[in-house]
């Protein structure tokens, strides 16, 4: 019913997505090659939350 009033998850994950893919390349550009694998590993995990949420709307 209220459904306006809530924020849309997918644009909330998208978001969060982008800013771990920033924080990777930046970790990146300063040597830490295990803290980026960690990072990337975790934005691959968001973006899996993403096409399910897109999957369940379909």
């Amino acid at each position: 019913m209220l459904k306006w009033l809530r924020g849309d998850p997918v644009k909330a994950l998208e978001k969060k997505y982008q800013a771990k893919l920033v924080e990777a390349r930046d970790v990146q550009r300063n040597g830490d090659v295990v803290g980026y694998s960690k990072l990337i590993a975790e934005s691959e995990e968001i973006l899996k939350e993403i096409d399910a949420l897109k999957a369940s709307d379909d």
